[in-house]
């Protein structure tokens, strides 16, 4: 299996907001869905994770709530706040711009 790639600047807390957007997690639950979305190309350890949501909550982008988990114990789940939704569509576009800039820049070689 390949290394896992490192996580460029900025691009935790998009990765995060877009996730949320279609459904409510835990953060291990979110690292989880993150490598498995990602074909284990990216993986988030607790370090970089939960300061993250920590941050995003700050902001007002994520809500969390403590909930009961299918096992009996109790977890914070976060879940997109609608200031949320409208910076994940700023972010998202801001992405869609770099990302065509340097596919322009690649391509030139």
């Amino acid at each position: 299996m390949a290394k896992p790639a490192p996580l460029l600047q900025g691009t935790l807390d998009l990765i995060v907001l877009e996730l949320l957007r279609s459904e409510p997690t835990n953060g291990y639950d979110l690292a989880q869905r993150i490598q498995a979305v990602s074909r284990d190309v990216l993986q988030v350890n607790a370090g970089s994770l939960y300061p993250a949501l920590y941050r995003l909550e700050e902001r007002g982008l994520v809500k969390a709530a403590w909930k009961e988990t299918d096992t009996g114990r109790r977890a914070k789940v976060y879940s997109l706040t609608a200031a949320g939704r409208k910076a994940l569509e700023s972010q998202r576009a801001e992405w869609a711009r770099f990302a065509g800039a340097l596919s322009h820049i690649l391509k030139r070689a």
